[in-house]
């Protein structure tokens, strides 16, 4: 997986190509799934929700430029697969999860794998996490009309925030880096979530 469909599409970021190799990517997944676990496709979990393909995982993380030290908040928790890849990569992870069977389900999972430095907060993922807050990257793992203001708040001075952007069906990936009381905006690769549901989301 790793060889062939992240380095051959320009992963470069070693500490996430280390992480997506140690991660039992199958796992996560259904069990009557796990045979295609390492597939580059993207996986039906249970209650309308997916675990991404790698390559998508990959990417998101790598925007994120993460060294080790850092608080990350995940928004769209679903299996737990990203906030593992996210453990290895990064001291705090702090996950929102709105379907609260998936976050009990997740949390669970996390623990039992060991990755202890994660948190499963289940709730409306779209207003951030103020408890926690700032966080020095954000990630969100489903698609918005727009870029949650809650999220940008949350973001520390020089942090990123990796969203897709865009209608319902199809989205563009787009990184936020926090520059004092200004936000500069990258565009990467278009991209298909499900849709992020919230108060600052898609309505369910």
């Amino acid at each position: 997986m790793v060889k062939d469909q992240l380095i051959s599409r320009g992963i470069k970021d070693k500490r996430v190509l280390a992480a997506m190799e140690k991660v039992p990517r199958h796992l996560f997944v259904p069990a009557h799934l796990q045979s295609s676990a390492y597939d580059d496709m993207a996986m039906p979990i249970g209650e309308g929700q997916t675990i991404s393909q790698p390559y998508m995982v990959a990417i998101m993380t790598e925007l994120l430029e993460l060294k080790g030290t850092e608080k990350v908040l995940e928004v769209g928790t679903g299996s737990g697969y990203q906030a593992a890849i996210l453990s290895e990569l990064a001291s705090v992870v702090i996950t929102v999860e709105r379907v609260k069977t998936l976050a009990d389900k997740a949390q669970e999972h996390l623990k039992e794998l060991g990755y202890n430095n994660v948190r499963v907060v289940s709730g409306d993922g779209t207003e951030g996490c103020t408890a926690e807050a700032p966080f020095d990257g954000i990630i969100v793992t489903a698609g918005c009309p727009d870029i949650p203001q809650p999220l940008i708040d949350q973001l520390k001075d020089g942090g990123r925030l990796v969203i897709p952007v865009g209608d319902r069906y199809s989205q563009i990936l787009t990184r936020v880096i926090k520059k004092g009381n200004k936000i500069e905006k990258e565009y990467s690769i278009g991209c298909v979530f499900v849709p992020l549901i919230g108060k600052y989301g898609w309505p369910e």
